[in-house]
């Protein structure tokens, strides 16, 4: 950062204009415009009195390109938690202030201090608190700066708890807004506010979607994975994650379809006749209850008008259902089968 980027964004921090800047240091606004926009710096003997209305040191002000790593990162706050342990928590917070003071364009570092401050903050029982908030508050709004989205999502995350804390949820919920609409924990946090400024419905519903959301990113990443290991021959780890899959189907009340549903391509890739014939059965007589969860306990502020039934689509589905399990490709090996055979019977009867 040059000494010009340095200068302005101290200066605004403070909400001075460059007319103010320029009349305290006795210099023209246009002088002031040319050492923000780095076409001239200031003369020597004005960094002083630069410093001094800035607030800040002269190191730092001179301090562009000085970069902090990440070993002398990890020294400083093994050093402010030591002081926090075992010194007044004054004590602690003067030695952050230095620093900040030295490192002021270290984001990271700013953060990761307001951070062991905020966890120790003492009791709330004088006017000193209030003011260890502002500076903690102003650590962590200078980290949702960044340009590191890591960082920057980790600063969110901070201030909505640190407001969240106060109970100041309208401005705990202005954080959200640096979280993508669709990512779980922003759903999750408002979730939360919902539950605490009184709009219980709504609160209960964004939980109930979010655990629908999850479940199936969950049985995705299960169906994945057992595919993975089908592909790889481990048949006894595919088996496991198929018993995994039930089970969660079961648990979560997805219905006796869904819960079946998940050992049908290991059945079919072992040519397990009985199994397959187990499998088919289950799902062609429980077609109907694929939609199971919308009667559910679980959900019920989501469906308040089940559809478990699916009436309208019923019929198609059975023939589809049933039309793929004569596949001869796929299911040839069932030749031979009693209730493979009386399906294929079915179906040419009604050809």
């Amino acid at each position: 950062m040059s000494i010009g980027d340095i200068i302005k964004k101290h200066r605004k921090n403070l909400g001075i204009t460059q007319t103010e800047m320029a009349q305290r240091l006795g210099v023209t606004t246009p002088a002031v415009n040319k050492w923000e926009n780095n076409n001239t710096q200031p003369d020597i003997s004005l960094l002083a009195p630069i410093a001094r209305l800035l607030h800040i040191t002269t190191d730092t002000l001179l301090s562009f390109g000085k970069e902090l790593t990440e070993e002398e990162m990890a020294l400083f706050a093994q050093e402010l938690n030591q002081k926090l342990e075992n010194a007044p928590y004054a004590e602690a917070f003067a030695y952050a202030r230095e620093k900040a003071q030295q490192y002021p364009d270290s984001e990271m570092l700013l953060w990761t201090f307001a951070v062991l401050l905020h966890a120790k903050l003492p009791e709330r029982d004088g006017s000193d608190v209030t003011d260890y908030d502002d500076q903690i508050s102003r650590w962590y709004v200078r980290a949702l700066e960044s340009g590191d989205y890591s960082l920057k999502k980790a600063a969110a995350t901070s201030l909505y708890s640190f407001y969240i804390q106060k109970k100041q949820y309208e401005k705990a919920e202005e954080y959200l807004n640096f979280f993508p609409e669709d990512d779980p924990e922003r759903r999750r946090r408002q979730a939360f506010l919902y539950s605490q400024t009184g709009k219980k419905e709504e609160a209960f519903k964004l939980y109930e979607r979010l655990l629908l959301t999850e479940l199936n990113s969950l049985k995705m990443v299960i169906t994945e994975l057992r595919i993975l290991y089908m592909k790889d021959n481990d048949l006894s780890m595919a088996h496991k994650l198929v018993d995994l899959e039930s089970g969660i189907a079961a648990l979560f009340e997805m219905g006796a379809y869904q819960k079946a549903a998940a050992g049908l391509d290991l059945a079919t890739r072992e040519k397990d006749v009985e199994k397959t014939e187990q499998i088919m059965r289950t799902l062609l007589e429980h077609f109907d209850t694929l939609m199971d969860f919308t009667r559910s306990d679980l959900y019920r502020h989501l469906y308040s008008d089940p559809q478990g039934t699916m009436p309208a689509f019923t019929e198609h589905f059975q023939k589809e259902l049933t039309e793929g399990f004569l596949d001869e490709d796929a299911y040839g090996y069932m030749r031979g089968n009693a209730y493979w055979e009386s399906l294929q019977e079915k179906k040419d009867n009604r050809n």
